[in-house]
């Protein structure tokens, strides 16, 4: 089956060009002549960059199926334009051994709508007490490249230290949950003027940048590979920064949600708007986006997160943390970092697309637009706008803090090895 892409602008520089896919692979760009059988998609005026990879997503299967199951977040991914996503450990059992994690890889193969590549366990149970089977599962079917307990922090320096060292062996990942634990006791908002007058017990950036601080310096000493997930400071990019300079192997993601959101919100009292880092200031979100335009922070990283209306449409302190992140991640960037000047299209390549797969370490996503390449591609219309409605997201869940907001930038088509996943917001 061959597919053309007729009109498209890669990576929204110079003229359009036509895209020929044959057998999951782009073999032509230019003028291309079409085969008779050949699927054609209309692209005019579209930007066309490479399939977005997401390194940290949770799709709650297996044990919370009644929020997000593989099939729903895959469907969110491809409509938000994804083409690899990695399912995070927090699972229910969790993903700390070979058994869960080649369930996770072998169910992502059965829907086909995205590469799921599952994140193993750091800790035994999440219990950040003793490592898990780390060679296991990174020798498994699953080939897990990456291994976090987020959600919770690997907050014991002596266990986050071997996992480091043992993970220069794996040549894999270790991401960090940067949250000091004694410092977030109670915690349910950012630590700060509105979280005092509001009565709401304060998460304070110190607990989130004394962490990074501490596993930067372990992981220059191991030589080895740290990834801090969802950075939310200012003081966090400053400490990135610092380490990066000293050669340290770090990288670092942001949330659609830290570079738009604020703790302004915290006045409505809605859960829907809690979330783990917390939403913190505008000068926070202005230095993150400074941040991520730069390169200091490397991606972006939706942190999708569903949740049940039990979970989330309750008093403040008893709500789960956590957002919706898939389908609504591109529109947030282009609204932060195209509109305002800060990325151009080639830069949201890279921020979501090229730097994730190279931090993960995927060799057949975040490739270029050339002939040769695997045809893993996401089409996307800039001048369009959409309205975010929560029932009619692809997860079960509808915990998005956009609920009403009009947004810019639309994905019009995904594909993955050059089959059509996603199409003007329909699967397939």
């Amino acid at each position: 089956m061959s597919t053309v892409i007729k009109g498209a602008r890669p990576y929204g520089e110079g003229d359009p060009v036509d895209v020929l896919i044959e057998d999951g692979v782009i073999t032509g760009i230019g003028t291309v002549q079409a085969p008779e059988d050949a699927e054609v998609i209309d692209a005019r005026g579209q930007v066309l960059l490479p399939g977005f990879v997401d390194l940290h997503t949770h799709l709650r299967e297996p044990g919370r199926e009644d929020t997000e199951t593989i099939d729903s977040g895959s469907a969110a991914a491809a409509l938000g334009g994804y083409t690899a996503v990695f399912a995070m450990a927090n699972t229910d059992p969790v993903a700390d051994n070979a058994v869960i994690v080649e369930h996770v890889w072998r169910r992502g193969q059965e829907v086909g709508l995205v590469d799921v590549h599952p994140v193993g366990a750091v800790t035994v149970g999440l219990k950040g007490e003793k490592l898990a089977e780390l060679g296991t599962m990174a020798n498994s079917q699953a080939g897990v490249k990456v291994f976090s307990d987020d959600g919770l922090c690997v907050a014991d320096p002596l266990l986050m230290r071997r996992a480091l060292e043992y993970s220069t062996a794996l040549d894999v990942v270790i991401a960090q949950h940067a949250e000091e634990p004694r410092l977030t006791v109670g915690a349910q908002a950012h630590e700060g003027e509105r979280a005092a007058r509001l009565g709401y017990t304060g998460w304070p950036a110190a607990a989130e940048e004394s962490i990074v601080a501490r596993d930067c310096l372990l992981a220059l000493h191991a030589n080895a590979r740290l990834h801090v997930c969802h950075v939310s400071t200012s003081g966090t990019a400053d400490v990135l920064r610092w380490a990066k300079d000293r050669g340290t192997k770090v990288s670092a993601e942001v949330t659609p949600h830290h570079l738009l959101l604020t703790d302004e919100r915290l006045a409505t009292y809605d859960p829907v708007n809690k979330v783990n880092p917390p939403l913190r200031t505008e000068s926070d979100a202005e230095k993150l986006r400074a941040a991520l335009a730069d390169g200091t922070i490397d991606c972006v990283a939706t942190d999708h997160a569903p949740h049940a209306v039990q979970d989330k449409d309750t008093e403040w302190s008893a709500a789960r943390p956590g957002m919706l992140g898939l389908q609504t991640a591109l529109s947030i960037v282009t609204e932060t970092m195209v509109r305002t000047g800060l990325l151009d299209w080639r830069g949201v390549a890279r921020v979501m697309s090229e730097r994730p797969a190279e931090i993960g370490n995927l060799a057949d996503q975040g490739r270029p637009i050339a002939v040769g390449e695997p045809a893993n591609l996401a089409l996307v219309d800039p001048d369009a706008e959409w309205t975010v409605r929560g029932a009619e997201l692809a997860s079960i869940a509808a915990n998005t803090p956009y609920e009403g907001m009009r947004l810019p930038g639309v994905v019009t088509a995904t594909l993955l090895r050059g089959r059509i996943t996603a199409r003007d917001g329909k699967i397939g």
